[in-house]
Parts: C-alpha cells; structure tokens; sequence
C-alpha cells in the first residue's frame, strides 16, 4: 500500500508539473482529461491533484446514458457501446463549455444507487451537483480523453495499470454478480478504445501505476 501510495504522489506531481507548465504559456482555463481503464485509481489521483491546484473536477461517470435500457447495451457493436455510453453533449454543455466562459456549471447526475426503474433505464439524483470556475478543469473517468471531447481537451493523461492489478481492485469492491456482466459488456470496449481509439502513444502523459 505505501508503494502505491508514493507512486500515486509521484504522479499527481507530475500532472500537476504539466498543468503548470501549460497555464504558464497561455490564459487559463485548461481542460485536462484523466483516462484510463476501470479500477486504475483516476478517481484518487485526481482528489491529490485536486488537493494541490485549484480544479473543478468533473467526474463524467455522471453522464452515463442512464436514458438507454440496459438490455440495450447487449445489443450494440463495441464501437456503438463506447459512442453512447456516456451523454457526450450534455457534458459538453452543460458543464466543459460554461466553465471555459467562467460560469458556473450544474447538471443532474446518473443515480445509479437507485437501481434499474421498470423499464430498464436510470434515474437521475434529485439534486444537482456544481461546480464553480477554476483554472482547471478535470474530466476524470474512462473516456475522457475520447474524440468527442478532444477540441476542448488540453492536456491528455492516461494512468497506466496492468490489467490484472485494475481487475483485483474491482474484485475487492464490488459485488461478484455485478463484475462478471460488467467485465462481459465493458472489458471489449475499454481493449477497443485504448488499442484502437486512444492507444498509448497518443496521450500527453503516462503516469504508471502498480
């Protein structure tokens, strides 16, 4: 854990050494796009880059397409399922383009808490989230860095972890039922999207971890 721990830290210095670097050179706001597969620790890196640099983090897991019944999803091509898992223009909307202007930004998010309704969709949280203008803007979650958003994205950053090690830490906590139909659904597209759409080479930064 103290291994992790220390390369999370040594990460998150050096996203934020880049977002410094980029706000030197030009106006802010930025957008930066923290990517990668499910269970690599997005969401804990970007609260310690968030710790440090004022940011206005935007988790896009609350723009899944709560709208599509989830038998549906068995139904599309992989490539269907990556373009509309998430409410790309809703995101962009709502919340990427006012916070570029200086606004703020407020959406409803996906409940997933709540479980499927009878005819198979999501609902969505009664009360909004916000979030007030900074410098820096976050999209954190798998996809983030897609082409959808692309022209809005300034720093692309993929956190690299093994497979094995992603999968472990979902293992540990989520439920078993749940992970077999959701490594059945999503583990194609995730392989899809950063073999074909977004490999490696193609982001600003890797940041490593185990």
């Amino acid at each position: 854990m103290n291994d992790l721990n220390d390369n999370l830290v040594e990460a998150s210095t050096k996203v934020i050494a880049a977002i410094r670097r980029l706000l030197s050179s030009r106006p802010g706001p930025i957008v930066g796009a923290l990517d990668g597969g499910s269970g690599a620790g997005k969401s804990t890196l970007a609260r310690l880059i968030q710790d440090r640099v004022e940011t206005a983090l935007i988790p896009i897991d609350d723009f899944f397409a709560a709208d599509i019944p989830d038998s549906r999803w068995d139904e599309f091509s992989v490539e269907e399922r990556l373009r509309y898992v998430f409410d790309w223009r809703r995101l962009r909307e709502s919340v990427i383009e006012p916070l570029l202007a200086g606004e703020r930004a407020k959406w409803y998010a996906f409940d997933f808490e709540s479980g499927l309704r009878s005819d198979g969709t999501y609902g969505m949280l009664a009360d909004p989230t916000e979030r007030e203008p900074a410098d820096v803007i976050i999209l954190e979650g798998a996809y983030s860095a897609c082409p959808e958003l692309a022209d809005l994205v300034d720093l692309a950053i993929l956190v690299d972890v093994p497979v094995e090690a992603r999968h472990a830490r979902q293992k540990a906590r989520e439920d078993a039922a749940f992970l077999e139909g959701w490594h059945r659904r999503w583990d194609p597209v995730e392989s899809y999207y950063f073999t074909q759409v977004r490999p490696k080479s193609s982001f600003d930064i890797v940041v490593k971890l185990e």
